[in-house]
């Protein structure tokens, strides 16, 4: 996430894609799109909001704050902030970590560090595939990295993140059914592999950059 994403506070607003609809064609179609930002992801700010409209205390704290604060919040606001502000933090980065496919690889600092915490580039590719096959259920599978720079692919269940006090994410592959059922029904395998073309390794190592 970037700095702006993290200084935002209620009444968080729906981010509108960075790039068309048609922009992750063929990996991702238009009627995937519009159903998973305009319905899925927007259903989650509007809960987040509604949510934080009874809790004026908290309306100050940012998404990150939030996320990494669960447990000292309200006892009733905990399990509404987890899923809906999750819902929203983990949409953001999805959408704002892909461009059109144009099967790029990493450089700099970050093919760097793949390569020294993976082995290489196709054997981070294997784990991460692992990673987002092996999520039972609705999830997400994440690359993140500590504030040294060491790198670490972890899995989260529903909508739950990594831990934002010590990880830095640097993107993460949606393995909700809706992510991509429409198109590729139950062939999960089939939208990993396409989700690996739509990596923003730009975006990427801006964000490997300016970890913690």
């Amino acid at each position: 996430m970037n700095h702006e994403m993290n200084k935002e506070t209620y009444p968080f607003v729906m981010r509108p894609l960075p790039y068309e609809y048609d922009a992750l064609l063929p990996v991702i179609d238009e009627e995937t799109l519009h159903f998973h930002h305009d319905k899925h992801y927007k259903t989650y700010v509007d809960n987040l909001n509604n949510t934080l409209a009874d809790y004026p205390g908290l309306q100050q704290m940012s998404l990150k704050e939030l996320l990494i604060g669960l447990e000292q919040l309200p006892a009733a606001a905990q399990k509404p902030i987890r899923n809906n502000g999750g819902g929203v933090f983990n949409h953001e980065l999805y959408f704002d970590a892909m461009k059109s496919p144009v099967g790029q690889e990493p450089v700099g600092t970050l093919a760097e560090a793949i390569n020294r915490d993976f082995g290489s580039y196709k054997q981070w590719q294997e784990k991460m595939k692992q990673a987002a096959m092996g999520q039972f259920g609705s999830g997400w599978a994440w690359l993140v990295t500590d504030c040294a720079g060491k790198l670490s692919i972890v899995q989260t269940a529903n909508q739950e993140v990594p831990d934002l006090a010590i990880y830095t994410p640097l993107f993460l592959v949606d393995v909700w059914e809706h992510a991509y059922y429409l198109q590729y029904q139950n062939r999960r395998a089939d939208y990993v592999d396409g989700w690996f073309g739509l990596i923003n390794w730009r975006k990427a190592q801006k964000r490997y950059e300016e970890r913690c």
